[in-house]
C-alpha cells in the first residue's frame, strides 16, 4: 500500500540541558550534562513516519551552517527525502533549548531559518508533491501563513490532512476548515477553543461543538491519560500503554507521525490512535527526541 507522506515544517537542533531542576528567575544553577540533538517537530513527526514504514518527504529551510548539514544528513539517515529542504543564506538554522529535569522538560524555540519557510517557497513542484501525496503533516513552527497554503493545496488536491496546532497560536476559522485531522494536546485544545475544561464531559461537550464548527476530526492528546476522541458523538480515550519514561521530548512528534501512517493505511479512527499510542509509549522510553522513535519491527 502508497503510503506517501509530505511533513511540511521546522527543523530544529535541540540543544538539551539536562539538571535536577529549574533555576527560578535571576538564578544560575549548575547543569549536568549538555546533549545536541536533531529535532524540531516537523523534522521528529517526519523521521517518525520514516522509522514506521511511511515514503517521507519533508519541506523545509535550515540555514547554511553546521547545524543545517548535521540535520540533513540525520533526515538522509533515517530515509526522509530532502529534496524540498531549503538552505537560507541569511539566517541560522532554528534552535530549541530543552531544560530537561526527571520525567519532564520545558522548551525555547529560536525559528532562524524555519521563519524562511514563506509561502511563496511553496513553489510548483513542492504543488505537484503534495497534490502527489497520500497524508501531508503540518505544525506551527513556520509561518502560518505557509500552512494555510499547503492545506489549500491538499483540499485542491483532494488529500488528507493533520495539522498538529503546536506550539498553540490562534488559528483562523477558514485554515481551520482546510484540516481534516486536528490534533492538540489539552492545552492547545483549550487556548485555541478559548475555554477551559475540568472533567471529561467538558471535554466532550467542547469537542462535540469545536466538530461542528470546523467539520473535521479532532484527536485531543491527554499525556499520561492518552488520547480522546470521538465516536457517533461519544467520548472515546484510548488509554496510554504504562512505560518507565526516560524521556518525553517528541512524545507528541512520535504520536502524531505515526497517525499519518496509519491514515495513509486508511485505518479507522480508533486503530489509528491505538497505533500512535503504542509508538509514543515506545518514544518515551529512550532519549532523545529524533533518536527515540520507534522503528515499526520494535512494535510487535
Amino acid at each position: 500500500m502508497s503510503k506517501r507522506i509530505v511533513v511540511v515544517g521546522s527543523l530544529n537542533m535541540d540543544i538539551i540541558i539536562s539538571t535536577d531542576r529549574l533555576p527560578q528567575i535571576g538564578e544560575t544553577i549548575l547543569g549536568e550534562s549538555v546533549s545536541y540533538m536533531p529535532g524540531g517537530k516537523g523534522a521528529n513527526q517526519a523521521v517518525s513516519a520514516a522509522r514506521l514504514g511511511g515514503d517521507v518527504t519533508m519541506v523545509g529551510a535550515v540555514g547554511k551552517d553546521e547545524f543545517g548539514s548535521t540535520l540533513l544528513e540525520q533526515m538522509e539517515k533515517n530515509q526522509v527525502n530532502t529534496a524540498h529542504i531549503g538552505r537560507a543564506a541569511e539566517v541560522k538554522t532554528g534552535i530549541a533549548d530543552i531544560f530537561h529535569v526527571a520525567h519532564d522538560n520545558c522548551i525555547v524555540v529560536v525559528p532562524g531559518a524555519n521563519y524562511s519557510l514563506t509561502p511563496d517557497k511553496i513553489t510548483p513542484e513542492v504543488e505537484a508533491l503534495i497534490g502527489g501525496a497520500d497524508v501531508v503533516l503540518a505544525q506551527l513552527e513556520i509561518p502560518v501563513e505557509t500552512v494555510h497554503r499547503v492545506m489549500e493545496i491538499a483540499r485542491h488536491h483532494n488529500v488528507t490532512t493533520i495539522l498538529n496546532p503546536a506550539p498553540a497560536q490562534t488559528l483562523s476559522g477558514e485554515l481551520l476548515k482546510l484540516v481534516d485531522y486536528l490534533t492538540p494536546n489539552e492545552t492547545e485544545f483549550a487556548m485555541l477553543a478559548e475555554r477551559s475544561f475540568t472533567s471529561d464531559n467538558e471535554l466532550e461537550a467542547l469537542m462535540i461543538e469545536w466538530e461542528a464548527a470546523y467539520r473535521h476530526k479532532l484527536i485531543v492528546t491527554l499525556g499520561s491519560r492518552g488520547s480522546a476522541f470521538l465516536d457517533d458523538g461519544s467520548l472515546v480515550i484510548t488509554p496510554a500503554e504504562m512505560v518507565e519514561a526516560v524521556d518525553t521530548t517528541g512524545a507528541g512528534d512520535a504520536y502524531n507521525g505515526a497517525l499519518a501512517v496509519a491514515a495513509a493505511e486508511q485505518r479507522t479512527l480508533a486503530e489509528m490512535t491505538r497505533f500512535a499510542t503504542r509508538v509514543a509509549a515506545r518514544a518515551v522510553t529512550k532519549f532523545g527526541a529524533q533518536d527515540g522513535m520507534p522503528y515499526r519491527e520494535e512494535l510487535n
